[in-house]
């Protein structure tokens, strides 16, 4: 494997549903912030700016849990504890892409840029959450939503409330994809005494993960009809219904590939969302 091939791997861009369950909740925010007709300019800027920070925050995991994911079956052959990487070239890739990242808001005004800087901390201090943070995903729910205030940002100049509630929202979504993440890997964290959902919330597991959906969506719902979505927003949010009903039946065995299963399906919901968002506006 040649050392491009190498780079991919560690910043996975050959798995792209990081990058979507990113994407989605900003594309959520510019849509709803802009009343449906987003400056495209700006949207070109998030979109990169997402796979940007989500292949950073990659390469910093990586570089994180380098110790680690030698035990666990899942991770033992990411290039930096392989040895295929050095730590140190993951931390440059890091590095790089965010600066890159930052660059891209450059044209942006002032509120968007002070934003950026609390994303990148809280993107580069995720992995050690995972160290003392008994739910480490909630944590992650914010990393990965905290496009949504910078949207409104970039439209509005301000970060109204429904921005913040959206956040919450995308907490309790993250908590119940990442867990379902987190229940494949569970009895190899508990070797290791690493810090998961799956692990703090044992036996309730499922009728978590299931109550996060059920608060993510009703937050969701509620906001859609503050901003006066109705028909399209509602049959969107209703796919995203049957998706959540659909996880448990992946994960109420607890079995691996069925958590997996679970755990990727999510774009769906994340898409079903935006696109009931999108077809509203436009059909008005």
């Amino acid at each position: 494997m040649n050392r491009l091939q190498l780079y991919f791997r560690l910043i996975r861009l050959d798995k792209p549903i990081g990058i979507l369950l990113l994407l989605w909740p900003t594309l959520w925010a510019l849509w709803l912030a802009s009343n449906g007709k987003p400056d495209w300019a700006i949207v070109a800027i998030f979109t990169l700016g997402t796979i940007l920070m989500r292949s950073a925050g990659c390469a910093i995991n990586d570089y994180a849990d380098r110790d680690f994911d030698k035990y666990v079956e899942r991770t033992v052959e990411r290039p930096v504890t392989s040895g295929k990487i050095k730590p140190y070239e993951a931390v440059l890739v890091a590095l790089v892409l965010a600066l890159v990242s930052f660059a891209l808001i450059w044209p942006l005004n002032t509120l968007t840029k002070q934003l950026s800087i609390a994303a990148v901390i809280i993107a580069a201090t995720y992995p050690y959450f995972k160290r003392f943070f008994a739910i480490p995903q909630a944590y992650l729910g914010i990393a990965f939503g905290f496009g949504i205030p910078m949207s409104f940002a970039a439209i509005q100049n301000t970060v109204p409330a429904a921005a913040w509630w959206l956040l919450v929202a995308n907490i309790f979504w993250a908590v119940a994809y990442d867990t379902e993440y987190a229940m494949v890997d569970r009895e190899d964290d508990l070797k290791l005494g690493m810090k998961t959902s799956a692990i703090t919330f044992g036996s309730y597991d499922v009728a978590i993960i299931m109550l996060c959906y059920a608060v993510n969506l009703g937050i969701i719902g509620v906001i859609g009809w503050q901003f006066g979505l109705r028909i399209w927003f509602v049959a969107g949010l209703l796919v995203a219904v049957v998706c959540a009903i659909y996880h448990y039946t992946l994960i109420r065995d607890r079995g691996r590939a069925g958590c997996f299963a679970a755990f990727r399906h999510n774009n769906w919901l994340g898409a079903a969302i935006f696109g009931g968002v999108a077809l509203d506006y436009l059909l008005r």
